[in-house]
């Protein structure tokens, strides 16, 4: 009976061995050092290129939550470099053009004009 259960621990502790010397040779392989580099500078690639967007849409949902307008979309890029990126919401039935913020330290919309906008001003008569 002992040397049946020697001979399974033995083939237990072959087994165990066996996967550690794979795991082993699995992480300290170059294919998987490039892999993880590769996804790491794809995975900023597509941040940068999303960030714009990301921080328009949360200024768009804070502004449409203060206003109580109905938040729709945000473009992908600020695509005049005026560090705006061109938003939508719906206001009294309407559609408000937005414009919002594309930094973190700018995060809001403007409007351009619509039923949200402010009313022109009159301007004196000579």
């Amino acid at each position: 009976m002992t040397d049946n259960s020697t001979q399974t621990s033995n083939n237990a502790v072959e087994a165990v061995s066996s996967l550690k010397d794979k795991f082993l040779k699995i992480i300290n392989s170059w294919q998987l050092k490039v892999g993880i580099v590769l996804s790491v500078v794809v995975a900023i690639g597509f941040l940068s290129f999303f960030w714009s967007h990301m921080v328009a849409e949360l200024g768009m949902k804070a502004w449409s939550k203060s206003s109580g307008a109905t938040p729709i979309r945000c473009m992908i890029r600020d695509t005049n470099g005026d560090e705006y990126v061109s938003c939508s919401a719906i206001l009294n039935e309407q559609i408000v053009p937005l414009e919002c913020g594309s930094s973190i330290f700018n995060v809001g919309c403007r409007i351009n004009y619509g039923a949200a906008a402010a009313p022109a001003v009159r301007q004196p008569k000579p």
